[in-house]
């Protein structure tokens, strides 16, 4: 069934570009077709007018009208059959390369493709992610009341939000993750901290807030220029001067 696919997806994609040629080189061989009739009527006229002025004997005359009638008259009714049989240069290129192109593409598919491997159902897949997000916010949950119970002089405390707010930021909670970078930062200022906070509050208003711009100020100023997010912060920075100064 997959390679009928195949064919069939194969067959749409080429239809336009096989529809194309096809009128291109039907348009082209009408236009020899024309050439050559508007040649030989031209010689046909030449003729007459020599046969008139007496260049040419009218026994001749008559023998080569007759040659020339008998050319436009087997022009008229069909192609020649050596315009019918040959094609230009460029349409034989041009149609190697749409009967080449399938199996172009399925070389490139088998290099990763597996066409024979079991259907892959969306429904299951998405009863999977479901039940993982449930057991996500379960450890969430688990994690905030575990931080809750803490006292404020727990060294474990700092790193616990700073591993809630890393959490959130995986699952795209940027209001969440903001809210646990500041808790961790309020325990001690750091500035790798400061910065994660700060990228939280840009992601979650999609833009550089007054807030946001000034802790990322306070990361760059205290942290070292080798840190790995020095570049991006400094990015940020300029960002979020020309939104709060556009002019």
């Amino acid at each position: 069934m997959i390679w009928l696919s195949i064919v069939t997806i194969s067959l749409l994609a080429l239809a336009p570009s096989l529809l194309s040629l096809i009128c291109r080189q039907k348009t082209s061989l009408d236009h020899d077709q024309t050439l050559v009739l508007t040649v030989h009527k031209e010689q046909l006229n030449t003729l007459n007018n020599d046969i008139n002025i007496g260049l040419i004997p009218p026994d001749e005359g008559t023998t080569l009208q007759l040659e020339i009638e008998r050319r436009i008259l087997s022009t008229e009714n069909s192609l020649s059959p050596q315009q019918n049989a040959t094609f230009t240069h460029s349409s034989k290129m041009a149609w190697c390369g749409l009967i080449l192109t399938p199996f172009a593409a399925l070389a490139l598919y088998f290099i990763n493709g597996h066409p024979l491997l079991p259907a892959q159902p969306l429904a299951p897949r998405l009863a999977a992610q479901q039940t993982q997000d449930l057991q996500e916010d379960a450890l969430i949950h688990t994690l905030r009341n575990t931080l809750a119970t803490l006292p404020q002089t727990d060294p474990n405390l700092q790193k616990g939000y700073l591993l809630l707010g890393q959490a959130e930021m995986t699952r795209n909670h940027y209001n969440e993750a903001a809210d646990a970078y500041s808790h961790a930062l309020a325990l001690g200022f750091d500035p790798e901290i400061a910065a994660r906070a700060a990228e939280a509050i840009t992601q979650a208003h999609h833009s550089v807030t007054p807030q946001a711009l000034d802790l990322f100020r306070k990361a760059l100023a205290a942290a070292p220029k080798s840190a790995p997010w020095y570049k991006s912060v400094e990015a940020r920075i300029a960002q979020g001067e020309h939104e709060q100064n556009p002019f």
